[in-house]
């Protein structure tokens, strides 16, 4: 007679097993797996032609296409053989236990096969909701200290160390562009790049209004102090070109040099750049670069990506997913709410997803925020 715990573990990995063949099953159609060989057939084709470099944006393009849904087809073509691979598990697994000599090293391989299994199919399920047209490109964040004083500005400091430990937990580059420090403590502004595939889709779930609640460090009777910072992100494209003009007429560029606390941030220098889009009113500045031809050409390339940012928002007659709803930046526009007392927690107020594991969250621990955040907007399209 088989042991009941041994029939137990074998029945659970089948039925996890059916669920994942399932899964897979609908993932290849929502992921337009087909769909994406075909389109690999095809840039491979250009790949292979000789003359594809005598245009090399184009020559780029393909390629960079070709790579990624090279990465794409071989994830999902290695899972479907990791399934069929567990799935002889389960036949080893069956026939140990009709001998009565159950091999319980085997359960164990089967039960870990299968939450792998698990985990990397829900990666897969997760980047489908990553498909706008500009989920796939890095991203250009900005914080900005809100209503609250001293104590807004060292929030924005903290959001700007959050947002770099969730760039490094995934891989992503960051580049921190431009800081401007807090009259006493912290920054007033930030504007850094985030570099990696999906980190302007995942990002994009963070625009809005936070809002921290804590004991105030800078408060000599230890009083609650509760304050705001915005985050706002824009796509960053290699070229803007085709959907905005810039007459330089239009443009206000001011130099100057870097100090103060921010200088753990960026490099010090006197050539930081500052440019006025005098019809629009968008400021952006860049001090990271060494020279003021880099500084010159990294704004640049910001207020192009935020004027195109505008520019669609405009087509649509309406402030979309790209834009955002970014409200005041004080009291009841919050998207979510960091409380360190008198109790401990972080609660998004889109999707009443929280966790009392602060220091985790502070730390970059964001990936459930951000995913039950593109799933409620997913659900409303």
């Amino acid at each position: 007679m088989a042991d009941p715990k041994a029939e137990i573990a074998l029945r659970d990995a089948l039925t996890a097993l059916e669920e994942l063949e399932v899964r897979w099953n609908a993932a290849r159609e929502y992921l337009k797996i087909d769909t994406a060989r075909a389109r690999h057939e095809v840039l491979s084709s250009e790949a292979e032609d000789p003359n594809l470099w005598n245009d090399q944006d184009h020559a780029r393009e393909v390629t960079t296409e070709l790579g990624r849904l090279s990465n794409d087809l071989e994830s999902f073509d290695q899972l479907r053989s990791a399934i069929d691979d567990c799935a002889i598990l389960v036949d080893f697994s069956r026939e140990s236990m009709t001998t009565g000599d159950i091999d319980w090293s085997l359960l164990q391989e089967l039960s870990d096969t299968v939450a792998g299994l698990e985990h990397r199919l829900a990666a897969l399920e997760t980047q489908s909701l990553l498909s706008g047209p500009y989920d796939e490109n890095d991203a250009i964040a900005e914080l900005h200290a809100g209503a609250g004083g001293t104590d807004a500005q060292d929030w924005t400091e903290m959001l700007l160390r959050m947002y770099v430990r969730w760039a490094e937990r995934r891989g992503f580059g960051v580049e921190i562009d431009e800081v401007t420090d807090g009259q006493e403590a912290g920054l007033l502004s930030a504007t850094f790049i985030v570099k990696g595939r999906f980190a302007y889709g995942w990002l994009s779930a963070e625009r809005g209004v936070h809002r921290l609640v804590r004991i105030s460090p800078f408060d000599s009777q230890a009083r609650r102090q509760t304050s705001f910072a915005s985050m706002d992100v824009t796509p960053l494209l290699a070229d803007n070109s085709s959907e905005v003009e810039i007459d330089e007429k239009e443009l206000r560029v001011d130099t100057y040099r870097s100090s103060g606390a921010g200088g753990q941030h960026v490099n010090k220098t006197d050539s930081a750049i500052r440019i006025t889009h005098l019809p629009s009113g968008i400021v952006v500045s860049c001090q990271n670069e060494r020279s003021q031809h880099q500084n010159r050409a990294r704004a640049m390339q910001i207020l192009v990506a935020k004027l195109a940012d505008r520019a669609r928002a405009e087509r649509q007659a309406a402030m979309d997913a790209l834009s955002g709803d970014r409200g005041d930046n004080a009291w009841g526009s919050q998207i979510r709410s960091y409380v360190q007392a008198p109790y401990q927690l972080v609660k998004d107020h889109r999707t009443d997803f929280d966790t009392g594991n602060v220091d985790a969250v502070l730390d970059g621990d964001l990936d459930d925020f951000m995913e039950a955040e593109l799933r409620r907007l997913r659900s409303r399209a």
